[in-house]
C-alpha cells in the first residue's frame, strides 16, 4: 500500500498547483493537474483529457478577472497508487464588470499516482452556493453522499446553478 503520509503530502501539493493555476489562469498547468485521460465534471459539463479540460477551463476562468480558491483539508483514503478524496472549496471571483461573487461546494476526487506525481483521475464538483459575497443568494441543496468515503457515482451529473 502507498504510504499515507507521502500520498497526503503529494495530493496537497496537487491541490496547491491547481489553486495556483486558477489564480494565474494558466490552462497548461491547470490541465497538467489531471491524468492524461482525466475527467473533470463541473456545471453540468463533462470534460475528458487534458486538451478538453484546458479548453473548458479557459472559457470558465476567462469569465473573471481574478479567482481565488480557498481549499479545506482533504479527507483521503489511499490505496496502491490511487486514492479517493473529498475537499471543501470556496471561490472568490472578481468579474470583468467589477462585480464579485462567492461560490462554495465540494470536490469529490479520484487520484492516481504516475511517475512520482499525483494527478486528478476524476473530479466531480458539487456546488452548494453561488451568489453575492454577503451570502444573500440562493443555496443549492446537493445530494448527500453520506460520510466519507461516500462519493457520487461515475455517471452522476453535476448541478447547474439557477439562472
Amino acid at each position: 500500500m502507498t504510504d499515507f503520509v507521502t500520498a497526503d503530502c503529494g495530493i496537497r501539493q496537487l491541490h496547491a498547483r491547481f489553486v495556483d493555476a486558477v489564480w494565474r489562469q494558466d490552462m497548461a498547468v491547470f490541465a497538467a493537474c489531471f491524468a492524461t485521460d482525466g475527467i473533470w465534471k463541473i456545471a453540468g459539463m463533462v470534460m475528458t483529457g487534458r486538451d478538453e479540460i484546458a479548453a473548458a477551463a479557459g472559457k470558465l476562468l476567462g469569465r473573471c478577472e481574478r479567482i481565488q480558491l480557498v481549499v479545506g483539508q482533504p479527507i483521503l483514503e489511499v490505496g496502491e497508487g490511487t486514492a479517493i478524496g473529498r475537499l471543501q472549496v470556496t471561490e472568490f471571483a472578481k468579474k470583468h464588470d467589477g462585480t464579485s461573487a462567492i461560490t462554495f461546494g465540494t470536490y469529490y476526487d479520484r487520484y492516481v499516482e504516475k511517475d512520482g506525481a499525483w494527478r486528478f483521475q476524476w473530479r466531480h464538483w458539487t456546488m452548494a452556493y453561488h451568489g453575492p459575497t454577503d451570502l444573500s443568494g440562493d443555496y443549492v441543496v446537493p445530494p448527500d453522499y453520506g460520510a466519507f468515503p461516500g462519493m457520487p457515482g461515475p455517471d452522476e451529473p453535476t448541478f447547474v446553478r439557477k439562472a
